[in-house]
């Protein structure tokens, strides 16, 4: 069996010699460990550094295409030289890399699809308060849309099975993270997670600026999710809700103008009016967005055929050390 462990990079120089070096070259269950980074249009030498540090495989964007577009195409990469599993982790070092034998066990075993690697947020120093609420919200809502019981949805530490990476597919450009852990609840993917350590903070997070920017991603990312991924309960309960407003308004105008003073409650009558056809609308919406996830769901899995058969037959061309993608 073979081990891939890839890592997203983007202008990693300073760091990436430190995460490669803890990365261990013989894990139990495997005859093979071989590292691949997918240098994101890095312009601080990042690939350089990967280089002399024995890194097998390097995929190198033009310019820079996000985090989830990396991790995709890492993936992607994996899957063509070989990995039978393939592990993520971050260049920055944050993930402790002696955690990668625990990490891969259950996909080794057949126990699981995906491991997800569990931080010990609530003791990590340099994680404000406000980010760690975040983070439990967000792994939170990815339970509820996922059905799964992720305790650390957005860790990038993980490791999954080649038929799991087969079949994953990220629509967001921010991360890929919450997103891949429900689609695989919704095509019942064996999930499980384990305890993982942390090392030192060595530097600040790439993926916001500042913390109002961090949040407001976060719940442009969770409201997106519920869009993407539960569209008619999304949809539906915003309908649901503006129709139930509207009778209730409805029901108070009916009171007045029984009482006999219907004549000067007539904005009650306009605003019910209103909010009922909206609520309709809504609804509406969601039956029509409930088709367009099935239609979505078709093509993923047409893509999953794709992939698995280009992957059997030894299509595709294959990335070799240092060559452009």
């Amino acid at each position: 069996m073979k081990l891939i462990i890839q890592i997203p990079c983007f202008n990693e120089a300073e760091t990436l010699g430190i995460a490669l070096d803890a990365l261990p070259r013989h894990v139990e269950g495997f005859d093979a460990v071989e590292r691949l980074i997918i240098d994101d249009g890095s312009s601080d030498g990042t690939a350089d550094v990967a280089k002399a540090h024995g890194v097998d495989h390097i995929v190198r964007h033009t310019r820079n295409q996000g985090l989830a577009r990396g991790f995709m195409n890492g993936l992607d990469a994996c899957l063509r030289h070989g990995a039978d599993v393939i592990v993520n982790t971050d260049a920055d070092n944050q993930y402790n890399a002696d955690d990668i034998p625990a990490l891969t066990a259950p996909v080794v075993s057949g126990e699981a699809d995906i491991v997800v690697g569990a931080r010990p947020v609530e003791t990590i120093e340099h994680f404000s308060p406000v980010k760690k609420l975040l983070q439990k919200l967000g792994s939170g809502v990815v339970r509820v849309a996922s059905k799964t019981d992720v305790p650390d949805a957005p860790s990038g530490f993980r490791a999954m099975s080649r038929a799991a990476a087969q079949q994953l597919m990220v629509f967001n450009d921010y991360t890929y993270t919450l997103e891949t852990i429900i689609q695989a609840g919704q095509k019942n993917m064996a999930i499980t997670s384990v305890p993982v350590r942390v090392n030192e903070d060595l530097r600040p997070s790439r993926l916001f600026k500042s913390m109002s920017s961090y949040i407001r991603r976060s719940i442009f990312t969770i409201i997106r999710i519920f869009v993407v991924y539960r569209p008619f309960r999304f949809f539906g309960t915003i309908g649901l809700t503006m129709f139930f407003l509207g009778f209730l308004v409805g029901l108070r105008y009916l009171w007045f103008l029984v009482t006999g003073e219907g004549e000067g409650h007539v904005q009650s009558l306009i605003l019910s009016s209103l909010l009922i056809g909206m609520g309709f609308q809504t609804i509406l919406v969601a039956f029509l967005a409930d088709l367009l996830a099935a239609n979505r769901k078709l093509l993923e899995e047409n893509r999953r055929y794709l992939v698995s058969s280009r992957d059997e037959h030894g299509a595709g061309h294959t990335v070799k050390k240092g060559e452009k993608k």
